[in-house]
């Protein structure tokens, strides 16, 4: 299938859900998520493969056994690129219209220390320069942060804000336009994704696996 962008119906279907997150809202509309949301994805995911390796589409259903809000279905769609273990290439489209993405997500095992420990270093100092560059390709620093310091560092560490972060991601979103109706999506994605891959690069190599050897995850 070729991609030829996300149709109205599919930031229309999301705006529906958002008002009736439901399982009649969904079995009614099931065939508009299919053809004007999953597939587009799909076929996009297709198109960037060459570059960047097979994607994933995400699950619509909600993960419900430890969140206290009980809507059953995503309020988006979300494809996904795997480098290594919780890090990787992003693409989502919704009501809000499209978000792409490339980093390091949900951190596993050991991944919180190896990073802290190459930032507290000498390759901290290069991923300050890979942070800086992010914003001349439209993209901001996001992931999840202490509120506070780690314990035991100073608080005059000139990288304490990055010393914070428990994932790192960039990410640049965009309005559904009318452009995103068109093949151009590939172009904003792919010119994302490339401007992010020397962060991803960067992480890959300092966060590590997951799973300490053997298959022990502590």
């Amino acid at each position: 299938m070729t991609f030829d962008g996300f149709p109205d119906d599919a930031f229309a279907f999301y705006e529906g859900l958002e008002a009736d997150n439901s399982k009649a809202y969904w079995t009614a509309h099931k065939d508009t998520y299919d053809a004007a949301v999953r597939a587009p994805m799909v076929a996009l995911l297709a198109e960037l493969e060459p570059e960047f390796g097979p994607g994933h589409v995400y699950r619509p259903f909600r993960d419900l056994r430890f969140s206290r809000d009980k809507t059953p279905y995503k309020d988006h769609q979300g494809g996904f690129v795997e480098l290594a273990d919780a890090i990787g290439y992003y693409v989502q489209v919704s009501a809000a219209g499209i978000l792409v993405a490339g980093g390091w997500y949900a951190a596993q095992g050991r991944q919180v220390a190896r990073y802290r420990d190459a930032v507290d270093g000498p390759d901290g100092a290069e991923l300050e320069r890979l942070v800086r560059r992010l914003s001349r390709h439209g993209l901001q620093l996001g992931g999840d942060q202490l509120k506070t310091r780690p314990r035991g560092t100073d608080p005059d560490h000139p990288r304490l804000e990055l010393l914070r972060h428990r994932s790192v991601t960039a990410w640049r979103a965009f309005e559904p336009e009318p452009w995103v109706h068109t093949p151009e999506v590939v172009d904003a994605v792919r010119d994302a994704w490339r401007a992010s891959t020397p962060l991803l690069q960067w992480l890959a190599g300092h966060v590590g696996p997951g799973e300490e050897p053997g298959g022990r995850r502590r």
